[in-house]
C-alpha cells in the first residue's frame, strides 16, 4: 500500500527569504512578506502521475490538508488513519502578534492548515502501522526528520516522538561523519539499519509490498496502536520535494518523478531501496550564518537513476583556489548599472567577498555597483528591484546534486526568473563540481514546467577568469513518467 503524509506549511519560508519554514512565527512572517506554500500544488503533481497509472488506488494518509484532500483531488481513494486535528483548524498556529511583532495571521490560508512536528511524526507512524510499504512524505529536510521520528516511534513503541539527533557524547554528529557512522554501525535514537532489521521478520523481503486496495473510500480514525510497533518491517520512504532545505538524499528530483517512482513501486510490487541519511540544519543557527548539517537517522529510499536525488557534496578545502578563481571570473563579468541577485552557496559567498561586501549566508542579496542594496530579499522585494532596472541572478551548482534552481533559492521563483528576461542567470562554479557529476545534467525545478523547458538545454558556467564550460541542463518535470 502507498502512504502519504503532507506538511501543509512546507516551503512557505523560501520565497520570503527566511531560509526555512519551522515555527508559527516564521510562517506568519513569511505570509506578511507575501509568500505562500506551494506544497499542495507539488503534492498534486506527484499524485496525478500515480493516479494516471493506477486509478482508484487506495492511499493510507492523514485527514484534510495533511493528505486526504490531495488524494481525493487526484481521483484516488484516501484511507484516513490519522485525524490530524490541526489540519484545517489552525489549532497549532497560535494567535496574536509574534515576537517579531508581525500581525495576527493565524486565520490565513497557510496557518488555517498549521500542524506541528508531532503531527507529522504521528501521521507517519499511523500510516506505517496501517501497512504502507512506501510512504510519500511531502516537505523538506525538517519534515523528513519528523518522519524518521515517527518511524522510530513505531519501532520503539513511543507515543510522543520528538526531535533527537544522532549523538556522540553530548552533541549531534556532523554530516561529514556520516560515512564513518555507517561503516562502524553507529546507532541513531530513531532508527538504525540494525533496529529496522530487528523489527522485521527473519527472511522478509525488504522490498515486498502488501495488497493493493482499490475502489472503495475508507475513512476511519487512527487506531489506538497507530504509534506502536510496526508489525512486519520498516517501510520505504520517499520525499516529495516541497520545502526550503533539501540536503538529504531521500527526495525525488521533482514531484512528478516521485509520482513515477510510486507508480512503478505499485506496478512491480516494490523497487530496490538504499539506506540513505536524513540531514537537517537548525534554522535559527542558519539565520546566524552557522550552517552545520547534522544526521538524524536513516531511511530506506527507493532508488531510480535520474529520479532520486543524489547526496549533497560539500566543496573540499583543497578546492579553495578553484572556488576563488571561479568567483574572480564572475566578478569580471559583472557590469555597472545591473542589479545582481546573489544567490546562496559557498561559491557565491566567495563572489561577495571578492566584491568586498557582506551578504546573507543562505539568502538572496541584491548588489548594485558593488553595494548591497537589499539583504536576504524576499520574492516580493526582488520583483520590486527588478522593476527598477536590468537585473540578473548569480547562482551556483549544488555539489553532488547538480541543482541550479529549486533547492534553497526559492526566492528566485518562476515569477522572478520570467521578470529577468531572456538571460536570467549568471552561473558560477569550480570545474571540479561539474566533473563530480560524472556527466549528469544540471537540474532546474522551478515548479513551472513551461519555464523549466525554456531553461533546459545548455548553460555557460564561469569556472575561472577567462574560462567557462558549456554544460547540459535538464528539467525533470519534462522527463517521461511511464
Amino acid at each position: 500500500m502507498i502512504g502519504l503524509v503532507v506538511n501543509p506549511v512546507a516551503g512557505v519560508g523560501g520565497p520570503a527569504g527566511l531560509a526555512g519554514s519551522d515555527g508559527a512565527d516564521v510562517q506568519r512572517l513569511a505570509l506578511a512578506r507575501g509568500a505562500r506554500s506551494r506544497v499542495q500544488e507539488r503534492t498534486a503533481l506527484a499524485l496525478r502521475v500515480l493516479a494516471a497509472q493506477h486509478p482508484g488506488l487506495v492511499v493510507a494518509t492523514a485527514a484534510g490538508a495533511m493528505g486526504a484532500d490531495a488524494v481525493r483531488a487526484a481521483g484516488l481513494v484516501p484511507r484516513v488513519v490519522y485525524p490530524a486535528s490541526g489540519a484545517g483548524t489552525g489549532e497549532h498556529a497560535g494567535k496574536g502578534e509574534s515576537a517579531a511583532g508581525s500581525p495576527d495571521l493565524a486565520r490565513t490560508p497557510v496557518l488555517d492548515h498549521a500542524t506541528d512536528a508531532a503531527d507529522t511524526s504521528r501521521a507517519v507512524a499511523a500510516v506505517a502501522a496501517a501497512g504502507a510499504d512506501l510512504i510519500l512524505v511531502v516537505g523538506g529536510d525538517g519534515t523528513l526528520r519528523d518522519a524518521v521520528a515517527g518511524l522510530g516511534a513505531s519501532v520503539s513503541g513511543s507515543t510522543t516522538p520528538e526531535h533527537h539527533a544522532v549523538e556522540a557524547g553530548s552533541g549531534a554528529i556532523p554530516a561529514e561523519t556520516v560515512a564513518d557512522l555507517r561503516s562502524s554501525g553507529g546507532a541513531a535514537p530513531f532508527m538504525t539499519p540494525q533496529e529496522a532489521a530487528a523489527g522485521a521478520r527473519s527472511g522478509a523481503d525488504p522490498s515486498g509490498t502488501g495488497p493493493i486496495l482499490r475502489n472503495s473510500e475508507q475513512e476511519a480514525p487512527a487506531p489506538a496502536e497507530a504509534h506502536g510497533p510496526v508489525a512486519e518491517r520498516m517501510p520505504a520512504v520517499l520525499g516529495i520535494p516541497a520545502g526550503v532545505k533539501m540536503y538529504s538524499p531521500v527526495f525525488a528530483v521533482s514531484p512528478r518523478a516521485a509520482g513515477a517512482i510510486a507508480a512503478e513501486w505499485v506496478a512491480q510490487g516494490g523497487l530496490p531501496v538504499e539506506e540513505r541519511e536524513v540531514l537537517d540544519i537548525d534554522e535559527a543557527a542558519m539565520r546566524r550564518a552557522r550552517v552545520d548539517p547534522a544526521l538524524y537517522g536513516f531511511l530506506r529510499v527507493p532508488y531510480r537513476s535520474g529520479r532520486t536525488q543524489a547526496r549533497k557534496a560539500a566543496t573540499p578545502a583543497t578546492e579553495a583556489a578553484a572556488v576563488e578563481a571561479a568567483a574572480r571570473g564572475a566578478v569580471a563579468r559583472m557590469r555597472p548599472g545591473i542589479r545582481y541577485l546573489l544567490g546562496p552557496g559557498g561559491t557565491t559567498a566567495e563572489v561577495a567577498r571578492r566584491l568586498g561586501v557582506e551578504g546573507s549566508p543562505l539568502g538572496v542579496d541584491v548588489v548594485l555597483d558593488g553595494i548591497v542594496i537589499k539583504t536576504a530579499a524576499s520574492e516580493r522585494e526582488i520583483l520590486a528591484e527588478i522593476a527598477e532596472g536590468p537585473a540578473q541572478a548569480i547562482v551556483t551548482v549544488i555539489g553532488g546534486q547538480g541543482f541550479l534552481l529549486g533547492r534553497g533559492n526559492q526566492q528566485l521563483s518562476a515569477s522572478v526568473l520570467r521578470a529577468l528576461g531572456d538571460d536570467p542567470l549568471l552561473v558560477v562554479a569550480p570545474e571540479q563540481k561539474l566533473l563530480d557529476l560524472h556527466g549528469r545534467a544540471l537540474i532546474v525545478d522551478t515548479g513551472d514546467p513551461e519555464l523549466d523547458a525554456r531553461l533546459a538545454g545548455h548553460v555557460r558556467i564561469i569556472t575561472g577568469v577567462g574560462t567557462s564550460s558549456l554544460y547540459a541542463v535538464t528539467a525533470p518535470e519534462l522527463a517521461p513518467t511511464q
